[in-house]
């Protein structure tokens, strides 16, 4: 760990004593198991790019939320440059302040950056718009993500590893990868409030409705806090 500098590190799974029946939340002993790798894959952001990602996205929120104007810049760094899907969130305090994404876009990904930076500081409707006085308190996160893939059974689909999107008619829902080890969930309950809370489906449509599509992805995760 002390050789890897935290380099291309994920987290695949917290969880501390007091999550268990017989647990106590007062005093708690912390697991982890991460995985690290010394290489990345042609597909992956090196550490470069996530860091210039991350300035376009703090950028673009601060421009935006001080004068409403969108940055104009021109990226050079090719893999920035790609049409490729991303979601930025926006934290405060350790707790979600907006979060939105694109999936598949015909523009290149740090410009996806920038509109989806716009739109989670600002069209997330769980929460009000950013203001002035929180830009010193947001950190930026971005998870970068990989084309849809359309799945016929649940029984595929990897916690902790994919992200899902459901869709039935009009009605659709996404849950990105982190959702579930972030909140410490199994399958069974990161669907349901996939089905439920994002989707305004019954929780349990992912196992039974035959009209349900299901769509998973993975994502290369970045913040501010991991990148020096």
């Amino acid at each position: 760990m002390s050789l890897m500098e935290g380099k291309n590190a994920k987290l695949l799974k917290y969880a501390n004593s007091g999550d268990v029946s017989i647990g106590d939340k007062s005093q708690v002993v912390g697991y982890a198991a991460i995985a690290f790798s010394s290489k990345k894959t042609d597909d992956e952001l090196g550490l470069a790019e996530q860091k210039r990602l991350l300035e376009i996205a703090k950028e673009t929120v601060e421009t935006y939320i001080r004068e409403g104007k969108t940055i104009d810049i021109k990226e050079s760094m090719p893999n920035l440059n790609k049409h490729q899907g991303a979601f930025v969130t926006l934290k405060k305090h350790g707790e979600l302040r907006g979060c939105i994404g694109l999936f598949e876009p015909d523009i290149p990904l740090y410009k996806v950056v920038i509109e989806m930076g716009i739109a989670a500081a600002t069209e997330d409707h769980r929460f009000s718009p950013v203001t002035k006085d929180e830009l010193g308190d947001l950190e930026y996160e971005i998870s970068v993500l990989s084309p849809l893939k359309k799945i016929d059974s649940w029984e595929d689909i990897e916690i902790g590893k994919h992200g899902v999107k459901i869709v039935k008619g009009f009605r659709s829902g996404v849950f990105l990868p982190q959702v579930a080890t972030e909140n410490n969930w199994d399958l069974d309950t990161f669907m349901s409030v996939l089905c439920t809370q994002k989707a305004g489906l019954p929780s349990d449509c992912w196992k039974n409705d035959p009209d349900l599509d299901i769509y998973v992805f993975t994502a290369q995760i970045f913040d501010e806090k991991n990148i020096k």
